[in-house]
C-alpha cells in the first residue's frame, strides 16, 4: 500500500473488502502512525501481510526484527544483506516466508559501478538468488527483467516477486529504472 499514513490505508482496504486478500506494507506507511495497528488489524480480518522494509543490519538485529514479524502473524518479508544475515533471518522465520532482495528497481549498470560492483545487473541478481537460496530464503525480489534469467538458472521452489510492472498507459514518472510494461 503506497499511502503515507494507516487512516489512508485503512479506508482503502476497507474500500477494496473482501476482493483483496493480500496487502503490501512498505516504508513510507511505517513512517506514519499506526504502522503496527494496521498490521494487526489487516491480519485479524484474515489477511496476508508482505512486511516490505528490506531489513539490512547484524545478522542477530535482523533475526530479532523477523521475530516479531513472526510473532504478529505477517505472511511474508524482505531481507537485504550478507550470507550472515540471510541464513539468521531464514533461521528466525518460523511461518514468515523470507524474499531477499537481488537488485533494487531502481539500479541500472551505472549504479553498480557506483557502487563499486565490477558485474552486469543480470549477473548480480542471479548470484544473490543462488545465495538467498543456500541461505535457506523462501524467495528474491527481483525485476520482471530478470525473472526469466532466474526461472532458467534457480531452483524452481524459490518464489520471484517482481515489483514495477506497470501497465503501459500508466507510466509515472520515478526513481525506477528495471521496470516491465504490460
Amino acid at each position: 500500500m503506497d499511502v503515507p499514513d494507516s487512516d489512508s490505508a485503512r479506508r482503502l482496504a476497507g474500500a477494496l473488502g473482501d476482493s483483496v486478500r493480500f496487502y503490501k506494507l512498505g516504508l513510507e506507511l511505517m513512517m506514519g502512525d499506526g504502522y503496527f495497528e494496521l498490521l494487526d488489524w489487516l491480519v485479524g480480518k484474515g489477511k496476508l501481510v508482505f512486511v516490505d522494509l528490506k531489513f539490512f543490519d547484524v545478522p542477530a538485529t535482523v533475526a530479532a526484527a523477523v521475530g516479531r514479524l513472526r510473532n504478529r502473524g505477517v505472511s511474508f518479508t524482505t531481507v537485504h544483506g550478507n550470507q550472515a544475515m540471510l541464513e539468521a533471518a531464514a533461521e528466525a522465520k518460523g511461518d514468515v516466508r523470507i524474499l531477499a532482495v537481488t537488485a533494487l528497481t531502481s539500479l541500472d549498470r551505472g549504479d553498480l559501478d557506483d557502487l563499486g560492483f565490477d558485474c552486469d545487473v543480470e549477473q548480480l541478481v542471479l548470484s544473490r538468488a543462488r545465495r538467498a537460496l543456500e541461505a535457506g530464503c523462501d524467495g528474491v525480489i527481483s525485476s520482471g527483467l530478470e525473472a526469466p534469467l532466474l526461472r532458467r538458472h534457480i531452483d524452481g521452489r524459490l518464489i520471484v516477486v517482481t515489483p514495477g510492472i506497470r501497465p503501459v498507459d500508466n507510466r509515472p514518472q520515478d526513481d525506477q529504472k528495471r521496470v516491465v510494461d504490460v
